[in-house]
Formats: C-alpha cells, structure tokens, sequence
C-alpha cells in the first residue's frame, strides 16, 4: 500500500490569512494538491493545524483522513513528525507533498513512483533543473526517521542523511511554485 501526506498545518505567518483555502481557479489551494496526489496513493492523510474546519471544509467529499498537528508553531518537522505516526500500518511507503504546492508537473509522480518500485531505495525524490524538492516517497523502512524529524526543514535531513539511498528523478522544469506570500499567490493565479 502506498501512502500519501499532504502536508496542511502551516501557520499562513507571511501570508496573513488562511492560504490553503483560498481560491485557485475555482477551488482551494489545497485541494489542487490533494486532488493531484489521490490517484496516486491508496490511502491519504491531510496534516492540519487544530483550528482544521475550513481545511476540512475545503476537502469535502474528498476520500482523505486527518491528522492534527498539535503544535504547528513547531514547523513543518512537526506536521511531518504527526502524518507519519498516522500511517497505516500495512503502509510500504509514503508520498509526503505539500498543500502549498498546487501546481506539481503531470508525470512526476507517476515518475517518481516507477523509479521508487525499479531502483528499490528507500527515498525517491524529483530534481528540478539541478535543485531536490517535492513531493518525495519514503519507503516504510525510513517511517522511523520521519517520525522523529523536527524544526522547519522538514524531511531534508532525512533525505540528505545518506545520498546512496536515494533515487533521484531529474525534472526538466522549475521547482513547482509553493505560496507563501501574497505576491507568490497573485503571482499564481494570474491576478
């Protein structure tokens, strides 16, 4: 069973409101990166701050689950720390992706899985035009480790600690846009 986490308990600090529920070509924000990350998975789990009613609200009718972040003032490393402890158990790997990140190419997660199932090391992750970024499969082997990350780097560590145990994915296109600010969402929606 394949597993998916999109992350979903960010504070929206450098945007001033709730980013993930505000629209994008006529839904959420976030749910463009569930939406883009179900017919990969068989199972997915949303992270979400405490206060999650417009989240939930914004994911209805959607087959997800949810996991609260208790403490999201404590970084992505926590919200990541909360998905995983919330895997199924009979999990065999986990597609951690961000609900920041609605624009993810088609055809890099299909990409990232085949290498994931052909090369059989514990992490495959997408290099776009030289740069590591998201989303990223980790295999159960390396759950441990997730579950144990902290800070605001979230899973780089993880992901650095060992390069041999990492596919790589070359991506010929720009890191997907995440939106942080304002300007990243105007920028986004063309407004």
């Amino acid at each position: 069973m394949i597993a998916g986490l999109v992350l979903a308990a960010g504070l929206s600090r450098r945007m001033g409101t709730s980013k993930l529920v505000l629209p994008l070509d006529g839904k959420p924000l976030v749910r463009w990166s569930v939406e883009r990350l179900l017919p990969h998975v068989d199972a997915l789990i949303v992270v979400t701050p405490p206060d999650d009613a417009a989240l939930r609200a914004a994911l209805d009718g959607l087959p997800v689950r949810f996991a609260v972040n208790p403490h999201p003032d404590a970084g992505q490393g926590a919200s990541i720390a909360a998905g995983a402890t919330a895997l199924p158990a009979d999990a065999e790997a986990v597609i951690v992706a961000l609900g920041d990140q609605p624009r993810v190419p088609e055809g890099v997660l299909a990409t990232l899985l085949d290498v994931f199932r052909r090369e059989r090391k514990p992490i495959a992750a997408p290099v776009y035009q030289g740069t590591q970024g998201t989303p990223v499969i980790f295999a159960a082997s390396v759950f441990d480790e997730l579950r144990a990350v902290t800070g605001d780097a979230g899973a780089r560590a993880v992901v650095r600690r060992d390069p041999g145990r990492v596919a790589t994915v070359r991506v010929d296109a720009p890191m997907p846009p995440d939106v942080d600010t304002p300007e990243d969402y105007a920028r986004l929606s063309g407004s």
